[in-house]
């Protein structure tokens, strides 16, 4: 290489690297900072991804378009053969799945959300903010939606006319429940469907510790499913059947707490109309839980005049075609009262017909061999009176002195719920 050609070269190297001043004669060296300005390729996204870049870069990881897990469920055409089938085979046999439509609530147990976050970006605009947002919206729905695959199905609680309840277990918080299974083509069949909305829309919204809890529902083509609160000691009828008839202490502490749910039941406008051991449920530390409230009403200003209920605790009233309020409870109470203390209804007899003129004319009688104190003979007959506005209210019956000096346990709305008149 000529002269000519070495000093162009070196002309061409000055122009694209700046020179810095130097008081030796050694090599010159680059600052840092002007060493920032040089030059550099930026990679593609295919380059980033194979990694060539100057340095160590992070690959984000992709967005998961993956459905949470209460909207991945099995898709199966319903057919008439599959109407009545068991959810625990159903869940042994994916085929046997349907897709569940699920609805409001709930409460305290913990749903599983198992769907991906997406990756958080370093400096994120208003157009990437607003997904995050739609995602948690989404997020908090999904946790009121519920289908059987949320559940772990264990041994049967009871049968019934119109399905079965099952012990239950919620996967993701290990919660213990009952679930009740209702088959939609016998509650149509027996023209009963307007009792299953009227118990879903009453007892979701009831909040007392002796009123069973309903926590949400769910259904898919042939069956409906009740997710409710699980009472470990089953059926007060069951213990009666037992025990023949209780002590006094037990039966003033049943009524004590019967009347404090039916006092808030009522402050709420709501009548049950069907009280009776078979819709009364222990929980583990042995409390009273009015259940099934299939046959209960919501009635903000409005009289009833509609025959319900079981016979044995029907009021005068009732029998009779009259209207009726909130105090068709107060006789069942009274009902209650006496089986808790004799081990049979007052007015149970042979035929209907004799039942029905026992009730209409209040004839009942002590077993000669009972001994029964004075305090709970009084408290039964201010309860069982044929015209409604003479019965004991319910703030009465929680302050009477058999209830009061026999019962074990305080009631919980006296102080802050008034009856409704």
């Amino acid at each position: 290489m000529d002269s000519a050609s070495k000093q162009k070269l070196t002309k061409d190297m000055k122009s694209l690297r700046p020179e810095v001043k130097s008081s030796g004669g050694g090599p010159k060296r680059i600052p840092v900072s002007q060493q920032s300005h040089l030059a550099v390729v930026t990679p593609t996204p295919q380059q980033r991804v194979l990694g060539l870049s100057n340095g160590p870069q992070r690959i984000q990881r992709p967005v998961s378009h993956q459905k949470s897990l209460t909207d991945v469920c099995y898709a199966v055409k319903s057919t008439h053969s599959n109407q009545n089938v068991d959810p625990q085979s159903q869940k042994s046999n994916p085929a046997l799945q349907s897709k569940h439509v699920s609805h409001q609530i709930s409460p305290k147990i913990n749903v599983p959300n198992v769907a991906q976050p997406t990756a958080k970006q370093p400096e994120p605009d208003k157009m990437q903010k607003k997904p995050a947002k739609n995602d948690c919206e989404k997020a908090s729905a999904s946790k009121r939606r519920w289908s059987l695959e949320n559940f772990d199905i264990g041994r049967p609680l009871g049968k019934g006319k119109f399905g079965n309840v099952y012990l239950a277990r919620e996967r993701q918080s290990r919660f213990i429940l009952a679930l009740k299974v209702l088959f939609k083509k016998q509650l149509e069949k027996a023209g009963v469907e307007h009792q299953l909305r009227r118990e879903v829309e009453i007892q979701s919204h009831l909040r007392h510790p002796n009123i069973l809890r309903l926590y949400g529902y769910f259904h898919d083509p042939s069956r409906v499913y009740l997710i409710l609160e699980f009472a470990p000691k089953g059926e007060l009828y069951g213990e009666l059947q037992r025990c023949g008839s209780f002590p006094e202490e037990r039966s003033a502490t049943y009524i004590m707490e019967l009347a404090d749910a039916l006092n808030y039941c009522h402050s709420k406008k709501v009548i049950h109309r069907d009280i009776k051991p078979e819709n009364l449920l222990l929980g583990a530390n042995g409390e009273l839980k009015i259940a099934d409230f299939g046959w209960s009403v919501h009635t903000p200003s409005s009289r009833r005049s509609t025959l319900c209920g079981t016979l044995d605790y029907l009021p005068p009233e009732m029998i009779e075609g009259k209207t009726h309020d909130e105090k068709v409870d107060l006789w069942s109470l009274g009902v209650l009262c006496y089986e808790f203390l004799v081990g049979k209804p007052p007015f149970e007899a042979k035929t209907h017909e004799e039942t029905y003129r026992r009730i209409s004319r209040v004839e009942y009688t002590y077993p000669a061999h009972t001994n029964i104190s004075d305090g709970a003979k009084d408290l039964v007959s201010r309860l069982l009176k044929h015209n409604p506005m003479q019965r004991l209210p319910v703030q009465g019956v929680l302050a009477h002195p058999w209830v009061v000096e026999r019962s074990t346990k305080k009631p919980t709305t006296v102080t802050n719920e008034q009856p409704s008149s």
